[in-house]
């Protein structure tokens, strides 16, 4: 958050994101808010700032849940969509798969996409690898293979496009001024569904004192954040023990 818009922007994506509205247009709007003011501000146009974020004022506050039945064409799609579209850090990823196997197709809970996210952050790789195992979830081994492949392939894509784009991107203000946008959006994305899994995962004196300690250790003492979860892990087996 480089500066007092791109923290309201910020503000907006975590209360708006909350209220149900798509993840994919915080994003883009984030960097287009960020990119309209900036330019504004630039050109001395203040009276067309208002007009411009207009339009964003009629998009629904909220989305409807559609439980669907599973379908494996399905799950590559929803995949292949994240992937074209995940920007800012592979912990965006959380947003998208809440919204999208949560909210959107009904085909798990938030117990289980908090799974997803231990199993990703325990086993060596990035936190994408979690998209294998909500495939796994939804689809057995046929849909943690297809999920695999849906997250990592538009990658390859755009970063043989993007080559070409990215000297002219490094120059160009507007370019600069829309991925800060994108990135604070990303940052509200993150905080918001950390809140909404936070409710899921934290369910007893036992799991707050838990995460509290990691969260001290983790940014007083810098522990090594695969020791945490690790240590987690031996502990909840052990208090699941002690307790029956």
């Amino acid at each position: 958050m480089k500066s007092v818009l791109t923290a309201l922007v910020g503000i907006a994506v975590v209360v708006l994101y909350l209220f149900g509205l798509n993840e994919i247009l915080l994003l883009f709007a984030g960097a287009a808010v960020v990119l309209i003011v900036y330019t504004v501000r630039r050109a001395q146009w203040k009276g067309i700032a208002a007009i411009a974020v207009l339009p964003l004022l009629k998009v629904p506050l909220g989305v409807t849940a559609s439980i669907a039945g599973f379908s494996q064409i399905t799950l590559f799609l929803s995949f292949l969509k994240i992937g074209s579209v995940l920007y800012g850090s592979g912990y965006v990823l959380l947003a998208f798969l809440r919204s999208e196997f949560v909210t959107r197709l009904g085909w798990l809970t938030n117990q289980q996409i908090v799974d997803a996210i231990a199993v990703g952050q325990a086993t060596p790789g990035p936190v994408f690898s979690s998209a294998t195992f909500v495939g796994y979830l939804a689809g057995s081994w046929p849909g943690a293979l297809l999920a695999t492949i849906g997250i990592f392939l538009p990658s390859f894509v755009f970063v043989a496009l993007l080559s070409r784009f990215m000297p002219w991107a490094r120059k160009s203000p507007w370019a600069r001024n829309f991925l800060d946008g994108v990135n604070v959006a990303s940052l509200g994305l993150m905080a918001g569904v950390t809140w909404e899994l936070g409710r899921a995962g934290v369910v007893d004196i036992f799991t707050i004192v838990l995460a509290i300690i990691s969260l001290v250790l983790v940014l007083r003492f810098k522990v090594n954040s695969v020791w945490l979860i690790l240590s987690g892990g031996v502990l909840g087996v052990i208090y699941k023990i002690i307790m029956g």
